[in-house]
């Protein structure tokens, strides 16, 4: 059996992700970290009765954070995943950021990755074992305009997983990131067909990635066989870089 939390589990992504390991893996015990918005997750907790459970986690919470380990920790006695999927974003151009915009989006994107990697380390060293993955953006190392805070983010949740997997590799704990592209979820749900369709143009495949895709690599990573892979960055985008 293996326990594992899913930030931003109310989302397109963090739902896939949790029903891929539902699915694949019968012994698995899914929780939903959401804040907010509960319905879908409570839904995929009623398809999943007794395997799924939602958590409170307010993912910029040092609190939240402790308090959610705590919960989990009490109700399995053990935490095995970890899948930082929590992030927004709020477009603009540099000059014209306002200081909000920077400091919320750094927050929700890599201040939540830290907590909530601190929060995980204890309990995974206890077991020796644990897996990390962190959710990115390939915006980490292709940057579009008007993403200068979204970007210097999640360029960030990289640097942290590289450096945190060489702290933690002898206690059997792996720390990856995951960098996708353009995957249908509901943060493309703003684009209209004109511009879906010139961002299609720019993909060799031609189409956005659907949230399996991205889940079948989290769960790659989250696997016993996948011990020896840590601190990589893999690139789920269609071959647009």
């Amino acid at each position: 059996m293996r326990s594992i939390l899913i930030t931003g589990g109310n989302g397109g992504l963090g739902l896939g992700i949790g029903r891929y390991f539902l699915e694949k893996f019968p012994e698995d015990r899914v929780w939903l970290g959401v804040r907010s918005n509960r319905d879908k997750a409570e839904a995929l907790v009623a398809e999943f009765e007794g395997r799924c459970r939602v958590v409170d986690l307010e993912v910029t919470s040092k609190d939240a954070w402790e308090k959610a380990v705590e919960t989990i920790m009490a109700a399995d006695g053990q935490l095995d995943v970890l899948v930082n999927n929590a992030g927004a974003h709020q477009d603009s151009l540099l000059a014209t950021m306002t200081d909000e915009a920077w400091s919320s989006v750094v927050s929700s994107n890599l201040d939540s990755v830290f907590l909530g990697c601190r929060a995980v380390i204890r309990p995974m060293m206890g077991r020796k074992f644990g897996r990390i993955i962190n959710i990115a953006s390939l915006s980490a190392v292709l940057p579009p305009l008007g993403q200068t805070n979204y970007a210097a983010a999640k360029a960030g949740v990289v640097a942290l997983s590289q450096t945190l997997a060489k702290e933690v590799a002898r206690a059997g704990i792996t720390v990856n990131s995951i960098l996708p592209g353009y995957i249908e979820t509901e943060a493309l749900s703003h684009m209209d067909a004109d511009a879906a369709k010139l961002a299609k143009r720019g993909i060799p495949m031609r189409r956005f990635g659907r949230p399996e895709e991205v889940a079948v690599a989290v769960g790659f990573l989250a696997c016993q066989d996948a011990g020896y892979v840590t601190g990589s960055a893999l690139k789920i985008d269609g071959g647009i870089f």
